[in-house]
């Protein structure tokens, strides 16, 4: 299944926007893999990322 995942992360003194499209087998997956990917990306701990929305790509 296919996820878009919207969000913030700390850069800085401020917060940045993302969008990530990801293919996995359910939400919380998703969910998870945002976290390492973001958290890999940028050196940031799971505490400087806000997840907004997962929500099923309509593809």
């Amino acid at each position: 299944m296919n996820f878009i995942v919207k969000g913030t992360f700390k850069a800085g003194q401020k917060w940045e926007p993302f969008t990530k499209k990801l293919t996995t087998l359910n939400k919380n997956l998703a969910l998870e893999k945002t976290f390492s990917l973001i958290g890999s990306e940028h050196r940031l701990r799971r505490t400087l990322i806000k997840i907004n929305s997962v929500d099923e790509a309509k593809e």
